[in-house]
């Protein structure tokens, strides 16, 4: 039912006159009761992401076309940036623009087209997989720390191949790489990619496999989500990563895979994560044995100099010895010279002393010495007797005498 707003008049037989505004706005408000939210498909044309953010475009099929606007607001929740010509599913309220009298669609969701259905088939499959145990933690396989070699799924043609190979050549140039090439994309991708698996655990000539492909639509993406795919990856001996789209699109393969990588070099990140850290530790301790080493190179490059220096050549030894030899003859004539001197000093102390005793010193101070016949020095008058005779030394010369007289007092 359509509730309208009613005309009043004022005379029964008058009619009523509208203003433009007025007529917009009840084609609105009649437009947004009889239309709540609805679903339409279209194919884009007009396509404009304006400065503001909002997104202005047209939807049409083979007879018409409608003018449709999704506000920043809501296309910032998009997955992706519509195209022209591509056909999407678009969720939306009805409306008109009371400026202009024209009515458009305001977009709320955006959805590639005929992913409703594929959504549907999507949570189906994934409620069966985990009622199954599937997914269960338990029966992941645990993915090699070290692999000795690593096997890849993916499409010779894609970038995704690409980013795999430079992850893996920059993080772990040593690790060997297996392809197995397959479809990523199509009807016959499914029974390309299970062959590809089968093969890999028929040689075994890996430890883990990676499985990718680069981004795209649910559409692009559809081989990773169909059950022989799962299945074979949930049954693989080899361990597996699976790397499938961007970090936003998740699909069954992942659910079922030993490890899901948000992107293809994401998957070779983590495949090597082990192998970085380790390397990162070795080069630390190479780093603190170049260390150690050149401070014992160093301590003993100082101790040889050390060495070096206290050794002396034949000539600079003789030499050497020649000089040291030349001291202690110094020493030695200087210590002579000393000792003389110091006997000197004696000598001349011994002379004075022996020139206060002598005789000849008595004599000086006038005294004379005595002696009798028989040269026995007379000190004392009881020696002799009159007449006797004795001998006179004096300082200067000598004299002979007589005794005439004795007398035998002190004086």
């Amino acid at each position: 039912m359509i509730n309208s707003t009613p005309i009043n008049t004022s005379k029964p037989n008058e009619t009523k006159v509208f203003s433009v505004k007025e007529i917009n706005r009840l084609v609105r408000e009649l437009l947004e009761q009889s239309f709540p939210s609805f679903w339409i498909t279209g194919e884009i044309s007009n396509f404009i992401s304006a400065s503001s953010g909002h997104w202005y475009f047209s939807l049409k099929d083979e007879e018409a076309q409608v003018r449709c606007t999704m506000f920043k607001n809501k296309n910032m929740a998009a997955e992706w940036i519509p195209k022209n010509g591509e056909k999407i599913e678009a969720k939306c309220l009805i409306g008109l623009y009371e400026a202009r009298g024209e009515y458009q669609l305001n977009i709320e969701l955006i959805r590639h087209a005929g992913s409703g259905l594929l959504s549907e088939a999507f949570n189906q499959l994934k409620e069966k997989l985990l009622k199954e145990g599937l997914f269960e933690a338990s029966r992941k396989k645990t993915i090699p720390q070290i692999p000795q070699a690593i096997g890849i799924i993916t499409s010779l043609t894609g970038a995704a191949i690409e980013d795999i190979l430079i992850t893996l050549k920059r993080r772990s140039p040593h690790i060997p790489i297996i392809i197995y090439p397959s479809l990523v994309q199509g009807k016959e991708a499914p029974a390309a990619i299970v062959k590809a698996i089968e093969i890999a655990n028929v040689r075994m000539e890996c430890d883990v496999l990676i499985i990718a492909r680069g981004g795209g639509s649910i559409e692009d993406l559809w081989a990773f989500n169909e059950e022989i795919v799962a299945r074979a990856i949930a049954t693989s001996k080899i361990p597996t990563i699976t790397g499938v789209g961007h970090e936003t699109d998740t699909t069954i393969a992942d659910f079922v895979s030993d490890l899901r990588a948000p992107t293809p070099s994401g998957a070779a990140e983590l495949v090597t994560s082990y192998t970085v850290e380790l390397i990162k530790t070795i080069q630390v301790y190479k780093n603190q044995l170049n260390k150690l080493m050149a401070s014992l190179i160093r301590e003993l490059i100082q101790k040889i100099d050390y060495l070096e220096k206290r050794l002396i050549s034949p000539r600079q030894q003789i030499q050497r010895q020649k000089e040291q030899i030349y001291q202690y003859i110094q020493r030695i004539n200087q210590s002579m010279k000393s000792l003389v001197i110091q006997y000197q000093l004696h000598i001349d102390k011994l002379k004075l002393n022996l020139d206060h005793l002598s005789p000849h010193a008595v004599l000086s101070r006038g005294y004379s010495i005595v002696t009798d016949v028989d040269g026995q020095i007379v000190n004392n008058v009881t020696q002799l007797k009159l007449d006797d005779k004795i001998h006179i030394q004096l300082n200067h010369g000598q004299a002979d005498a007589n005794i005439s007289d004795l007398k035998d007092k002190e004086l």
